[in-house]
């Protein structure tokens, strides 16, 4: 786990800026089983057809491919990526701009 936080705290996060993928917040569990091998986050797009470029663009870059490669040399940091779009309702406090 501490592999996977320092990759997106030195790495992924700047690349994610570079390609339209905007960081909303970054959670880890404090409970086990999930407190050792999960992380949680919040990405923020325009469309849904925005997010499907952005990721594109994203898993095509270079850096991400070399940083990824480099990361994973003692194995894979990811098992699995759940991935769910919402909507903001409209009783929801609103953070974001």
């Amino acid at each position: 786990m501490s592999d996977l936080l320092s990759r997106f705290r030195e790495h992924t996060v700047k690349i994610f800026d570079r390609h339209g993928i905007r960081s909303v917040a970054y959670w880890t569990p404090l409970d086990e089983p999930e407190r050792n091998n999960t992380l949680i986050y919040i990405l923020q797009h325009p469309s849904r057809e925005a997010a499907a470029a952005n990721w594109k663009s994203f898993q095509d870059d270079v850096e991400w491919k070399s940083v990824k490669d480099k990361s994973e040399a003692n194995g894979k940091l990811v098992e699995k990526v759940d991935s769910t779009f919402m909507a903001l309702t409209d009783f929801s406090p609103r953070f974001l701009p």
